[in-house]
């Protein structure tokens, strides 16, 4: 076994790095030319090319998910003290726009598979002052929306659907954003579309989309484009206090393209996650559930649990190792409450969602980009093989001053075996 590292650090592979092709950038290009960079043709399009690809009617780009999320829950009518029920394993962006609108968060634990909001647990958290449900598709997983959906109309309740990670997830058929009033999406750097920062609204209401629209635009009637367009300048009203969260023609200049291979970069995805699992099957990590019958999954995180009385080490010790492997990884996420502020400002321990809290401790996301060669595959696949193996060889070493020495010898012969799997794996 070597000390060196699987890459040097001029190869540290970036975790979620973006596929960025000529397309883009020749869009991108000409977007600089035109003059125009600011919410313009190129958005307008790529919203129309997005609804297609939904299905939906009405959608709105915006400058990132949290936007997205802010502006679904104001055009939700949500007033102070109103609950909103959510999961505790998310990004802290759910939960902040929650509170922007001056209502209450109220978290439901996840299921321990799926990792996503668990539907009973949801139910169990209904008080008359709840009024809406958001449901996070972790990792591109959907939810369980037949139940979702089931108890929001069961007790009046508005679904405000977080999809950051679902982009081309289904669930039996339908697509995610298009069950509930809203769905919000995101093209951040590491997402499954690419705008650098970005993110979009899809409103089942065509008032809604209207007053989304303006509000993301600081409350004003007609935006940049349309005043001053071709057709002469044109006055505009302020409708309410908004916000300026739109989107610009550069950022949209990538989205156009990065739409059109969606299909092809999931179907990549899909393939290192396959790799992944052949090659991981045979060590002690909790790999991702299989995507459950009649969806579909978006592939968008590869997130593996380390629990320490199996592997020999903790999560951060494996974090910690893989970065000095140079192969970037995430963390998705240490529970909501988690962070001192939420426990100081709502009280929230983690032991009270103990299945969030468990996930969020072990969870490491391995990388799962459309970017990654072949050979990218193969180092993650030797890094984390290695990190194991060696924390498996020092508990090992830790029981033979114990005296206990045919661990070691077990542990030799596992080792090897794994060598010879990534040597296969590289054959094939």
């Amino acid at each position: 076994m070597t000390n060196s590292p699987i890459r040097s650090q001029e190869e540290f592979l970036v975790f979620g790095a973006p596929v960025i092709e000529a397309a883009e950038i020749e869009e991108a290009i000409a977007t600089l030319k035109s003059g125009w960079l600011g919410t313009g043709p190129k958005v307008a399009q790529f919203e129309r090319d997005f609804g297609v690809y939904k299905g939906a009617d009405n959608a709105i780009a915006v400058n990132s998910c949290g936007a997205a999320l802010h502006l679904s829950l104001l055009a939700a009518s949500l007033q102070p003290g109103d609950e909103v029920i959510t999961s505790p394993l998310t990004f802290c962006a759910t939960i902040n726009a929650i509170t922007h609108v001056g209502a209450t968060p109220v978290l439901a634990d996840v299921d321990p598979v799926t990792m996503n909001i668990d539907p009973v647990q949801v139910q169990a958290k209904i008080t008359p002052r709840t009024k809406a449900i958001l449901p996070v598709h972790f990792a591109g997983r959907p939810c369980d929306m037949d139940a979702l959906c089931n108890l929001a109309l069961r007790y009046g309740l508005k679904i405000i659907e977080d999809c950051a990670h679902a982009i081309e997830t289904e669930y039996k058929g339908k697509k995610t954003g298009t069950f509930g009033d809203f769905g919000c999406f995101s093209f951040y750097a590491t997402k499954n579309i690419c705008t650098g920062e970005g993110g979009m609204i899809l409103a089942r209401n065509s008032e809604d989309a209207t007053r989304i629209r303006a509000l993301s635009l600081h409350g004003i009637s007609k935006d940049a484009w349309k005043r001053f367009g071709e057709e002469g300048y044109k006055h505009y009203q302020v409708l309410e206090s908004g916000f300026k969260y739109n989107m610009m023609d550069l950022q949209a200049a990538l989205g156009i393209h990065q739409l059109k291979q969606v299909e092809s970069r999931w179907q990549r995805r899909q393939e290192i996650w396959q790799h992944y699992n052949c090659a991981f099957a045979d060590l002690p990590l909790v790999l991702p559930a299989k995507p459950e019958p009649h969806t579909r999954h978006a592939y968008h995180l590869y997130p593996v649990l380390i629990d320490e009385q199996k592997t020999g080490c903790d999560r951060d010790t494996f974090l910690n190792a893989m970065t000095a492997e140079n192969i970037g990884v995430g963390v998705h996420y240490l529970s909501i409450p988690e962070y001192d502020y939420y426990q100081q400002r709502f009280g929230w321990q983690p032991e009270d969602y103990p299945q969030a809290m468990r996930i969020g401790r072990q969870t490491v996301s391995l990388p799962l980009s459309a970017k990654l060669t072949r050979q990218d595959e193969l180092d993650v696949i030797q890094a984390v093989r290695k990190v194991l193996a060696s924390s498996q060889t020092h508990d090992t070493m830790r029981g033979e001053k114990r005296g206990t020495s045919e661990g070691q010898g077990r542990h030799i012969v596992a080792f090897n075996q794994q060598l010879s799997t990534v040597n296969h794996l590289r054959a094939v």
